[in-house]
């Protein structure tokens, strides 16, 4: 055990209070405060002090392991990919419902230019936001990929 004023390794310490704090204390430390508790006498041996018996820490729980597992995300994407036309199916949907850009930019919580970079077809949204404009302006802005014979 550490002595916590001295820092000296030793076998047993006492607890003191010195000045207002309760430390773990070498007997050489624990005269310059009031001792709290006697000093231990030295543990038997075999048995390391504060230790359970060998019936409570042999039954000790398994430890919960996540397991990790391989994934192909390919397959987890799916086989849809964005029209073609997407950007053009935003707008006409958003002007269908008489919205503004600002408007579509706040029911979906992004900014007003990022509606419009999607409207023009600069800025390619990810999945989910495709998922929350579809479901709000309820249009279709996936479709089946054009698989290439030559290819």
């Amino acid at each position: 055990m550490l002595c916590e004023m001295c820092g000296k390794e030793v076998p047993s310490t006492a607890r003191a209070r010195i000045e207002g704090s309760v430390l773990s204390l070498c007997p050489d430390c624990a005269r310059f405060g009031q001792l709290l508790d006697p000093v231990p006498a030295a543990p038997a041996p075999g048995r390391s002090a504060g230790t359970r018996s060998n019936a409570v820490a042999g039954t000790r729980p398994p430890l919960r392991t996540r397991r990790l597992e391989e994934r192909d995300l390919y397959t987890e994407i799916g086989e849809m990919e964005l029209a073609p036309d997407w950007p053009k199916r935003v707008r006409l949907a958003r002007e269908a419902r008489a919205w503004t850009p600002e408007e579509l930019g706040k029911k979906l919580n992004e900014k007003k230019s990022v509606v419009l970079k999607i409207e023009a077809g600069s800025f390619r949204p990810p999945d989910a936001l495709v998922r929350k404009i579809e479901q709000l302006l309820k249009v279709r802005l996936r479709a089946e990929p054009e698989t290439n014979p030559t290819a």
